[in-house]
């Protein structure tokens, strides 16, 4: 067997793909340059034969060099097996303690295993039984061995018994719920600074809920971003995922604001009215000098004493996050001292934990302090946007929506370490959707690291996004299954590979943590995916995604009968134009216009034209859209249309309620190209759209009556 062979045995030994079938459904082979760079990312050599050879032989005896593996996740109400390894022939026992402090034996099975001889040890393997009455949670399991000599040997692993389905998403699917999509920071009111707010967000809530009937509101990823200018616009390349952003702070709306001197308190008043204007515009979203004047007069109310009451929630927020807020807040105070291309982040400051660090803890104590308040200030709002969701009679409340990934140079690459993998980044093979494949430059999760933690920050990163969710929306689920990695320095994205992941126990965790949280699961499962995802996923009650346009089988529309039950349907989303920029074609204009065609342009508009025109024939033959009918009747019959499917969420756009017809985001552009992410929410009419004209806006009045009347 030569090196390529081998190489291709390693790499599919590590869950590396060798070939993939891409949207063209032709096999296409990855590269051994690939296959190797990938490798060496996940610290397996495998430079030459010889070090492939080295590396099968360790993945062989990995598991016989530790006497427990490093995490368990099980299903509950299964029986699961834990194999336990130690020198052949030494007594053992092994129990496990669950969150509430029960401790329960392990019966051991007699299966029977070889010994193997690792490192000049002969070791053997004794399997045990977790019993499938173990109730969910997260719980601890201890092996003991002592051989007589006085040497006892101890090794303790996390247990993570997850739900075998989302209870949340079993608990809605008795009726078809509507919900709003929107994007925060485009939704703005004549008390934003320039940019929608948590308060915005909570008055959005009420108004959808208590006067159109809805039953969720649905916004883009809230993670924080840097903590100074210029900040990156794109929500979905945030600094961590774990936190939140402080720029959708309401200032106004903190307690200790009140307690402001006259003086001081005027400055914020005059600085959030700087942003009268601001709030008018439709042509960009300008973050920074709104971040810049917010985090002015927060600094302000920072300084201001809090009562005792206000001091003691706070200290116990700061508790509750431990060690992970307190990195955060470190990084943000070093990147605000030293920006984000010093040479510090490679050396002197490499990590959380080297001396420099270490001695800049104490000397940015107060700023520390500072980010640690806002993260507490940004969980306070964001609790108050979720209870006006619910009092104003949703049954779900605020969806947050989880980014793929962070920031190659950000707060989480930083904190969370080798639990990232540098070297490579993720991205997308070319498909349909962007034929030259995508490149998003964010770090991907480490499998072998991610697992040798115990997902530990994974689960701290879920806990966080779910703590105030009435349910969150999964970007690119997909991920958790597999993902494009794409090495540094590769010539495109098309150079990558698919690196599979545990699915079983990054989708176990993920239902534990939204099952604690009471939140509802939502999946984006477009794309090039196996058919086992979404089989997966629905064995396990989470819903997935679908977008009308891409209802197809071999171009033709498939009937909205025939959707998924355990579905967010909607008729676009925020990647495409909104329905009356897709309906005029704009989004194949655009992509021409920006080289991102790989087709002829007029083969490519006829494509488009013809299967746009198929989805309205539907419309049509149900009798929902009339041959003449306007712009606005059309993109009111095609939500009628889509609620003709059991899909148990319905989702509209907001861009679509009020007229828009601009794109938010175009895949694979970027600021140079396209505005993406700076949209203001205008309508038709090229007026600014603000969160109070929602209580009573024509279009979205009109809409909201055409998906309650009956076909």
């Amino acid at each position: 067997m030569d090196y390529t062979e081998r190489l291709r045995e390693l790499a599919g030994r590590c869950g590396i793909g060798a070939s993939y079938r891409g949207w063209d459904d032709v096999e296409h082979s990855v590269s051994d340059a690939t296959l190797r760079a990938i490798l060496e990312a996940r610290g397996i050599a495998a430079t030459d034969e010889d070090d492939v050879a080295r590396s099968l032989d360790d993945l062989d005896t990995a598991p016989w060099r530790r006497m427990l593996p490093p995490v368990l996740v099980t299903i509950a109400g299964t029986a699961a097996r834990v194999e336990v390894h130690v020198p052949h022939g030494d007594p053992l026992s092994v129990h496990l303690v669950t969150e509430t402090g029960v401790r329960v034996e392990l019966e051991q099975l007699g299966v029977w295993v070889d010994p193997r001889e690792v490192d000049g040890t002969l070791v053997g393997r004794a399997t045990f039984e977790i019993p499938a009455e173990i109730p969910a949670g997260w719980h601890t399991v201890t092996a003991a061995s002592d051989p007589g000599n006085g040497e006892v040997t101890t090794s303790q692993c996390p247990l993570a018994v997850t739900p075998e389905r989302s209870t949340a998403n079993d608990a809605i699917t008795d009726r078809q719920r509507y919900g709003l999509l929107a994007q925060l920071y485009s939704l703005r009111s004549n008390r934003s600074w320039g940019v929608g707010d948590y308060a915005d967000l909570a008055d959005t809530a009420s108004i959808a809920g208590r006067l159109h009937g809805f039953d969720y509101l649905l916004v883009n990823p809230l993670h924080a971003g840097r903590p100074n200018p210029p900040v990156e616009a794109s929500p979905y390349l945030p600094s961590t995922r774990r936190f939140f952003d402080p720029m959708y702070i309401r200032v106004e709306d903190i307690e200790e604001t009140a307690y402001l001197s006259p003086e001081k308190y005027a400055k914020v008043r005059r600085s959030a009215s700087e942003f009268t204007k601001a709030n008018k515009r439709i042509r960009r979203i300008d973050r920074d000098p709104s971040f810049r004047a917010k985090l002015g007069a927060l600094e302000r109310v920072h300084r201001v004493e809090r009562s005792a009451s206000r001091q003691a929630a706070f200290e116990s927020f700061c508790e509750r996050e431990g060690s992970g807020l307190e990195d955060f807040a470190l990084w943000c105070a070093l990147a605000e001292k030293h920006g984000p291309n010093s040479k510090i982040w490679r050396d002197s400051a490499a990590h959380p934990r080297t001396d420099h660090a270490t001695a800049q803890r104490t000397k940015l104590a107060d700023r520390i302090h500072f980010h640690m308040w806002l993260q507490w200030i940004c969980d306070e709002q964001l609790s108050r946007a979720q209870r006006a969701a619910l009092d104003s009679g949703m049954d779900i409340g605020v969806v947050h929506d989880l980014a793929v990934g962070v920031h190659r140079h950000g707060a989480d690459a930083w904190t969370l370490g080798d639990a990232l993998t540098s070297g490579v980044t993720v991205g997308a093979p070319p498909d349909n959707f962007n034929q030259q494949g995508q490149n998003w430059n964010q770090p991907p999760w480490n499998p072998d690291r991610l697992r040798e933690l115990g997902y530990t920050p994974y689960r701290d990163m879920l806990r966080t996004v779910l703590r105030h969710a009435g349910g969150v929306r999964v970007d690119h689920i997909l991920g958790l299954f597999r993902l494009w990695w794409i090495p540094e320095g590769a010539t495109s994205a098309a150079d990558g590979a698919y690196v599979t992941y545990d699915h079983e126990a990054l989708i176990g965790i993920l239902i534990l943590e939204a099952e604690r949280a009471g939140a509802v699961v939502v999946g984006e499962d477009l794309g090039v995916f196996e058919p086992l995802v979404q089989e997966y996923l629905g064995g396990r009650g989470l819903f997935g995604t679908s977008i009308l346009w891409f209802e197809n089988d071999e171009g033709t529309p498939i009937p909205p009968e025939d959707y998924r039950r355990l579905c967010l349907t909607s008729v676009t989303t925020h990647d495409l134009p909104p329905t009356a920029g897709y309906l005029r074609g704009e989004h194949i204009a655009f992509r021409s216009r920006l080289g991102l065609l790989e087709r002829d342009l007029d083969e490519e508009t006829a494509r488009d034209t013809a299967a746009r025109e198929a989805v309205l024939d539907l419309a049509r033959h149900r009798g929902l859209l009339a041959d003449d009918a306007s712009e606005q009747e059309t993109i009111e019959a095609l939500h009628r249309l889509v609620r003709l499917s059991p899909s148990v969420l319905i989702g509209v756009a907001l861009v679509d309620a009020v007229g828009e017809n601009r794109i938010q985001n175009q895949p694979g552009t970027d600021e140079t190209q396209y505005e993406n992410w700076k949209v203001p929410l205008a309508d038709d009419k090229k007026k600014a759209v603000w969160v109070d004209d929602l209580v009573d806006h024509p279009r979205l009045v009109s809409l909201v009556e055409a998906l309650r009347t009956r076909a």
